[in-house]
């Protein structure tokens, strides 16, 4: 019969400390286990500048010209037509200015039109050198033309105007009881915002003041050194609308 020591059984018994330094071991390890079974829906947000916002992007801008004559020349209307493209190109235009000829145009009409074209760009400072390429018509009876394109910065709308994706008047539950915008409430706002901007950049940030007119500015500081109000006066005269025609 083996005797134990009491004092190494006094030893191989584990210590307080070191159980509790094994279970703040384990405590994080075991919340770790556990699996968060929430779930989250997808909310339209209620302002509508969130839900169809503007953004800028390049998109091209064509104009096409119909060869009405086998040498070339353009007529009136067309000929505006290139020269207001040409301006709009200097002030809007990215990259380079491009020209697609249909394919089924003789080759002498077609190099005079666009000699045309260009004559036309270059004397409203458009220069620069016209990219030409073809492409194959499918229907030779309708007239094709060349068209004109460039790329220029574009305001437009992310999302598509029309999309009912809940009804508005729901029976069978309690969506339409909420008294919140429907989904396609400001697209169309925002949709006539986005074409009716003149420059693109204008959403994005205000332009730098420009100087101030000098002759309003000395003619106001003129009467304020008289002690005269710099107010502008307008005199108005009423007339009788039972007098007119008489």
């Amino acid at each position: 019969m083996t005797l134990q020591n009491p004092s190494s059984a006094r030893k191989s018994k584990p210590s307080l400390g070191r159980v509790l330094s094994v279970l703040a071991l384990i405590l994080p390890l075991a919340a770790c286990a556990k699996v968060d079974r929430m779930a989250t829906g997808t909310t339209i947000p209620d302002d509508y500048h969130a839900r169809h916002p503007i953004v800028l992007t390049n998109s091209a801008r064509n104009l096409d010209i119909f060869v009405v004559s086998d040498n070339g020349k353009l007529d009136p209307r067309q000929r505006a037509d290139v020269e207001a493209f040409a301006r709009l190109f200097r002030m809007r235009g990215r990259g380079q200015l491009s020209a697609m000829v249909p394919s089924n145009i003789l080759a002498s009409a077609r190099e005079a039109t666009l000699n045309s074209i260009r004559s036309t760009l270059a004397a409203n400072g458009v220069k620069g050198y016209l990219r030409v390429s073809t492409f194959a018509v499918a229907d030779e009876t309708i007239a094709s033309p060349i068209r004109l394109s460039f790329q220029q910065l574009t305001a437009k709308v992310a999302s598509r105007c029309g999309e009912w994706p809940a009804d508005l008047a729901s029976g069978s539950s309690a969506v339409g009881w909420e008294n919140r915008p429907y989904y396609n409430l400001g697209c169309s706002t925002q949709q006539a915002l986005a074409s009716q901007v003149d420059d693109p950049v204008d959403l994005v940030r205000p332009r730098d003041m420009e100087l101030a007119d000098v002759q309003m500015r000395t003619r106001a500081i003129g009467f304020i050194r008289l002690g005269t109000d710099p107010a502008t006066v307008w005199t108005t005269t009423n007339t009788n609308i039972g007098q007119l025609g008489n």
